[in-house]
């Protein structure tokens, strides 16, 4: 959890350059709003699968999982899911804050609320499926951790955990609008303090789900693919 604060820092960066005017349409709290709502959402919807994976595969420990009646990716996702009502309490105090300063831009339309509830799902869902898809690379390589590393690299730049994604040139919002890194975290927190239309979050959240079930059938082939060359060692 505490690896998920950045936004915090980049919350202190960034209010400074806007004590003066705001930056595009952000202004100090526009953009206490923004980051605290980043926060919020890397904490509900992050992954460390690729770790456990990684440990499973080259220990031998995935044979045990392998035996059970569910499939690995289903227990692996039990437990992901189990630490979520832990770091949701832990983000109570952010959401009053956030309540506070952006309570006039949350939007109260019936509609938006649940899109922004079900990007939370599917930004979690892409999360976990990505992971698990570099997770199985663990299979074929000496270790999948180094291609996180890429992944998380472009997480950072392109997902708005950083920066918010209208302050960059036009060429790099329209490079975030048709990769995934938007739709993990930018989507969510866009839709959260209303700078999108319903017209416009409806199509994102389309596009959403349609990440989603591109990682999840990428994430189930390698997976398989990758248990036809397991063996486990001292397992």
């Amino acid at each position: 959890m505490l690896t998920t604060t950045m936004p915090l820092v980049s919350l202190a960066l960034w209010t400074a350059v806007a004590a003066g005017e705001p930056v595009g349409r952000f202004g100090e709290p526009e953009l206490v709003a923004y980051f605290l709502g980043a926060l919020v959402v890397r904490q509900v919807t992050g992954s460390w699968l690729v770790w456990e994976m990684n440990m499973d595969i080259k220990s031998g420990a995935l044979s045990q999982r392998l035996l059970k009646p569910i499939h690995p990716l289903i227990g692996y996702s039990a437990e992901n899911l189990a630490a979520m009502p832990f770091r949701a309490l832990l983000t109570v105090p952010v959401i009053v804050v956030m309540l506070f300063y952006g309570s006039a831009a949350f939007p109260h339309d019936p509609l938006l609320i649940a899109v922004f509830l079900v990007s939370l799902l599917g930004a979690w869902l892409i999360n976990f499926f990505t992971m698990a898809l570099i997770g199985s690379l663990a299979f074929h390589i000496e270790s999948s951790a180094s291609v996180f590393q890429v992944w998380l690299m472009g997480f950072m730049i392109l997902s708005g955990y950083l920066v918010p994604l209208e302050l960059f040139p036009p060429w790099v919002r329209t490079l975030s609008d048709v990769l995934p890194f938007r739709y993990t975290l930018a989507f969510s927190v866009e839709t959260a303090i209303g700078l999108l239309d319903a017209k416009r979050a409806l199509f994102e959240l389309g596009v959403q789900w349609a990440y989603v079930a591109a990682t999840a059938v990428a994430a189930l082939a390698a997976f398989r693919h990758g248990v036809r060359r397991f063996s486990a060692f001292g397992a």
